[in-house]
């Protein structure tokens, strides 16, 4: 649901990913194909014609909100507040449900959810990409110094050496896309992917261990919120601050 910044980009990594989008939806309707939907096809028809709605190889849904309960794997409400509620969880059948959007659930879904036992990914969790980038330039601009500038060149030689060395010992050459491929020295943006990928995979181990470690932990939401208040609390106790 939605077709905004965090919307579109999901729904297109999903795609690229390998995963069949089945249902779009925005303010004006809705739309679903079990054949899959091309999702910049669908944002380029929205754009020439103002609305998701008749695109081609589509069929409407009779109400936007109908997409949130259509049968699929993963959903990924990525626009409205409390947009999913005690009324209509009992019939969302998605397995996974990633919050995208700030709030999307109430407290009401959410234990229905747990009894369903249905995976619900946090907002608090889910939507950390943006601030822990933002993160990222902050540390960058205090040192006025881009990401990569002092390694890259280094990382090219070193790794343009180690090949010369592996191909003279196996007298066997790489193919030239492999050899761009392996020689490419790290660009900024390859840092801060691989800076944000850390970040979020470090972030689920966490929080899934604490789940699994604590039986009183009933979902994945309650998890992060004992995660970041232990950080916070050892921060506070580290610093001298509390108690």
């Amino acid at each position: 649901q939605g077709l905004g910044n965090v919307g579109y980009h999901a729904a297109k990594y999903f795609q690229q990913a390998g995963a069949k989008i089945i249902a779009l939806a925005e303010y004006e309707g809705a739309i679903w194909s079990d054949a899959g939907l091309d999702v910049d096809a669908v944002f380029e028809h929205r754009k020439t014609s103002g609305s998701i709605l008749n695109f081609t190889g589509a069929q409407n849904f009779a109400k936007n909100l109908d997409a949130l309960e259509y049968d699929c794997d993963i959903l990924i409400p990525a626009a409205l507040e409390n947009v999913i509620n005690g009324d209509n969880a009992p019939r969302i059948k998605a397995k996974i449900i990633g919050e995208g959007a700030n709030g999307p659930l109430t407290p009401e879904a959410d234990e229905i959810f747990v009894q369903k036992g249905t995976l619900v990914v946090p907002d608090m969790y889910l939507n950390a990409g943006g601030v822990t980038v933002s993160y990222f330039e902050w540390l960058k601009n205090l040192s006025h110094v881009r990401y990569g500038r002092m390694e890259k060149r280094f990382t090219e030689n070193m790794n343009t050496h180690i090949l010369g060395q592996i191909e003279e010992l196996t007298n066997k050459q790489v193919s030239t896309r492999e050899r761009q491929f392996i020689l490419h020295g790290p660009e900024e943006v390859d840092l801060v992917h691989s800076g944000l990928e850390e970040t979020m995979v470090t972030a689920t181990r966490e929080i899934m261990e604490e789940w699994k470690r604590n039986p009183q932990i009933p979902d994945m939401r309650t998890a992060a919120y004992v995660v970041a208040i232990n950080k916070v609390g050892t921060s506070y106790a580290e610093l001298g601050i509390f108690p």
